[in-house]
């Protein structure tokens, strides 16, 4: 069983919400997902809007209350198969070549979870008494290529130029390409899924202080608050999950 918070913001800067973010708990599994659009004045917010409603109709249309878990990597991957012909579709039909999202989902059931990203939105897991916080996702991305390498350092990488310029994403291509992770879970781990409006504003750190700080229903509006603080140049979306 998870509890769930949401929430997103367009941030101080941008004059459009570009993010979006569902969440939807049927038959045993909780199932998450964050999207954040590119392509200019409305191509981003359509992008992200068809990838989030793409992604969790196939998933609830296909996740089955006795599957393994490698036939729940199956289902997600399918999913963003789909989020990703929706997007790329949608933008031949339309003329808006270029439209795109990130996407970072969870699938959550019984004491694990399987979680996908294409992009640099992120997945994080915080353990409570000493687990600290683990980033899970791996970024498609210019910076983090250069992190791989050794040619900057992780904290170097937060205002690096450029850091904006992600490899992978949905929509632009007719196929696209997801990694997938499953981790275990214990009571009390939460699951942090976030775009990079709150990644760039809020350390690791940041993140896992407030989310431990208790008081869950606060705690995004607490991160929110980091992210203005900090001037918060882009949209900002998380979604929260907690094991109980």
């Amino acid at each position: 069983m998870m509890n769930v918070w949401g929430m997103t913001d367009v941030g101080l800067i941008r004059s459009e919400n570009q993010d979006a973010y569902a969440v939807r708990a049927e038959d045993g599994f909780t199932v998450c997902v964050v999207c954040d659009g590119m392509g200019g004045p409305g191509g981003g917010r359509l992008a992200s809007s068809l990838a989030v409603d793409a992604f969790l109709s196939s998933c609830m249309a296909n996740l089955r209350p006795d599957m393994t878990a490698q036939q729940v990597q199956e289902v997600a991957e399918f999913a963003v198969a789909a989020a990703n012909t929706a997007v790329y579709e949608r933008s031949v039909r339309d003329g808006l070549r270029g439209m795109g999202t990130t996407l970072v989902s969870a699938v959550a059931w019984g004491e694990q979870a399987l979680l996908s990203n294409v992009g640099d939105s992120r997945a994080y897991v915080i353990r409570p008494g000493g687990g600290g916080i683990s980033r899970v996702t791996k970024d498609h991305s210019l910076v983090e290529r250069l992190v791989d390498k050794g040619a900057i350092t992780a904290e170097e990488a937060r205002s690096y130029p450029g850091r904006n310029l992600i490899t992978r994403a949905l929509g632009p291509d007719p196929e696209a390409l997801s990694d997938s992770y499953r981790i275990d879970l214990r009571p009390g781990d939460y699951l942090l899924l976030c775009t990079d409006g709150l990644v760039s504003t809020a350390t690791d750190q940041e993140m896992e202080r407030e989310i431990l700080r208790g008081d869950d229903n606060a705690c995004l509006d607490r991160l929110l608050d980091i992210a203005r603080d900090q001037g918060a140049p882009d949209n900002v979306t998380a979604v929260l999950l907690r094991q109980q």
